[in-house]
């Protein structure tokens, strides 16, 4: 065995082979995958989730997109190859708003990720992991391997595809990159293109992941130590984004953790309540990942080559609801309402009432799966879906 074939020691929270593979399954590109920044990615391979049974017509898949720290298990308790429980478990199941005795349900993990896909802490040509050397990804890119997926499955045209804030972002894209494919159509919480805002709050985390002296240009699998802190502080400032400032008030105040004092370099409330989150995410998820999926996400311009947002737009013929969080301060329903004006097929903004900000897409599930059910339940039954065209809802 040569040194570059040695088996690495785990540096981060990502998935690695010879883990438990949990409910995942796995696609393999065949051939490199080009890149719309240029070059191309070898050996793509994509870790996936199914829920349900696909008809013999294979016109009742559903397509679900996870946000950026998410992954392909969005419903399921914590397991072995799991560890933390579906992200939108009260969403997936027999009875529910994806009601898997009737709807085939896929969410794959996004290129870049690290929970099972190709990404950073994954092999590169050398043999050993890609770290830094991984090359720059874009939402187009992602999608592209994705449709590879769909194609494998057999799946030419999906009855949903949904998907909140990063994951809108990649459903908008299948709609504007394959509307024959695409046949409707739920965004969450997220926007045409990344702002200047979104794309500076991300440079913040980008640099507070760089700045750890343990992310060595990337190259820290293997190393014996992790930027588990610079990843953290990344988290912390995201989470603050996340959320809304009243609830924050409503749930901390000014109150001490404990009988911590803040005069004595003891912690307010709020500031444990950002230590958990940073602690768990470096838990079950890799640095390498976080600056690449931030960088696609700072990429995103569904616009770019296509004669910009409002052409692209008129692309989307799949029916087409959009909602966004009341709260939300990150991606505020302004963009979304962008996104509803935009899409020909699309309905009025509909407005999720939340007080926890953008992470209210994840949390008020009944809202969520209210859409979801407007326009799954608008349809035929698959059998009879060859008789339905899409159009604007009234």
């Amino acid at each position: 065995m040569t040194p570059s074939q040695v088996p690495l020691p785990p540096a981060s929270g990502a998935w690695r082979e010879g883990d438990p593979p949990g409910r995942r399954r796995w696609y393999a590109r065949e051939g490199p995958l080009p890149l719309e920044a240029g070059g191309e990615l070898p050996g793509v391979r994509l870790a996936f989730e199914t829920w349900g049974q696909l008809a013999p017509d294979r016109s009742n898949a559903v397509l679900v997109l996870h946000a950026l720290t998410g992954d392909s298990h969005v419903a399921g308790p914590v397991e072995p190859g799991h560890p933390t429980p579906g992200w939108w478990d009260g969403l997936v199941g027999p009875g529910r708003a994806l009601d898997t005795d009737r709807w085939f349900v896929v969410a794959p993990n996004v290129l870049g990720g690290c929970q099972g896909s190709t990404g950073p802490s994954c092999a590169g040509p050398s043999g050993r992991p890609w770290g830094g050397d991984f090359p720059f990804l874009t939402q187009r890119d992602q999608v592209v391997a994705e449709a590879g997926l769909a194609d494998a499955l057999g799946i030419g045209r999906w009855a949903l595809v949904v998907g909140g804030s990063m994951g809108g972002m990649r459903a908008l894209e299948w709609a504007v990159a394959y509307p024959e494919r695409t046949d409707a159509l739920l965004l969450l919480a997220t926007t045409a293109a990344s702002s200047a805002e979104q794309i500076a709050w991300a440079d913040i985390q980008l640099h507070a992941v760089r700045s750890d002296p343990n992310w060595r240009g990337g190259h820290y699998h293997g190393a014996g130590s992790d930027p588990q802190a610079g990843l953290g502080l990344a988290r912390r400032i995201a989470h603050v984004t996340y959320r809304s400032e009243p609830e924050l008030q409503f749930r901390f105040g000014r109150l001490p953790q404990g009988e911590e004092d803040p005069w004595s370099g003891g912690r307010y409330q709020v500031g444990s309540y950002l230590d958990h989150h940073a602690a768990k995410l470096a838990r079950r998820f890799d640095a390498g990942s976080y600056v690449v999926l931030s960088e696609a996400m700072n990429s995103h311009d569904i616009g770019r080559g296509r004669g910009g947002v409002r052409s692209a737009l008129r692309r989307v013929t799949a029916r087409t609801l959009v909602a966004g969080v009341g709260s939300d301060r990150l991606y505020p329903p302004s963009q979304q309402a962008e996104l509803a004006a935009g899409i020909t097929a699309a309905d009025d903004l509909r407005v999720i009432e939340s007080p926890y900000g953008h992470d209210g897409f994840l949390i008020e599930v009944e809202q969520v799966a209210a859409l979801v059910r407007e326009l799954l339940h608008a349809d035929p039954p698959p059998t009879a879906r060859e008789s339905r065209r899409p159009g604007r809802r009234s």
